[in-house]
């Protein structure tokens, strides 16, 4: 039985250059978990481990129909109350996350809630498991960057994305969206991989 991998089957949707790019998706279909505070923190700590435990309970299902897969990573989009202050203006406590594991395309909405039923049955103390969901996004056309180092160091990167929407008369109109191709727990933090994405549109132009 082949194990249907996410990562290899959709390459230019996990994989990003080391300068901006224009890239196209059509709807992608994830489960997802939405929370507020530190990513350093419990909650956000409790909402990965509610997020993975639906994910695998999904594949688990899928495997005993002989269409199992590998897990896709995890994925974020981030926001802060207040705009246009960006986040690094606020503290880590006021953000706004949502955290995304992309699915097959043949999951279904039935089953993504059989598995987190199942979930919530085996793991009582993990409340938020009650607040995974599932749900499909539309980003459309984005810019998207890979982003080479820690976390911390990535307004480095979103400001070379920001000088590339300027030369290109494009504006963001969409969250913050990150990939993590690294485990943090895994690997130095200078070489963590991460993609950053933003959707996109054009500036309108007025002509005088």
């Amino acid at each position: 039985m082949d194990k249907l991998d996410l990562a290899k089957a959709y390459k230019a949707y996990y994989t990003a250059p080391t300068k901006p790019e224009l890239v196209v998706f059509e709807p992608i279909s994830y489960v997802t978990i939405v929370g507020k505070g530190d990513p350093d923190g419990a909650t956000f700590a409790n909402a990965t481990e509610a997020l993975y435990t639906v994910a695998y309970g999904v594949k688990g299902h899928y495997k005993k129909l002989e269409k199992d897969f590998t897990v896709a990573k995890l994925e974020g989009q981030w926001w802060v109350d207040g705009d246009p202050r960006t986040a690094l203006e606020v503290p880590r406590e006021e953000w706004h996350w949502k955290l995304l594991i992309r699915m097959p395309t043949y999951v279904s909405a039935e089953i993504v809630e059989e598995a987190r039923t199942t979930a919530m049955a085996k793991k009582k103390e993990l409340k938020v498991i009650s607040d995974v969901g599932y749900e499909s996004l539309n980003e459309g056309t984005c810019v998207q960057m890979l982003h080479v180092g820690p976390y911390a160091t990535e307004p480095e990167t979103l400001a070379r994305m920001e000088q590339f929407l300027e030369d290109n008369q494009l504006r963001y109109c969409g969250l913050h969206h990150e990939i993590y191709l690294s485990d943090p727990r895994k690997i130095e933090s200078a070489k963590m991989k991460t993609i950053l994405r933003y959707p996109v549109e054009a500036v309108e132009v007025v002509m005088g």
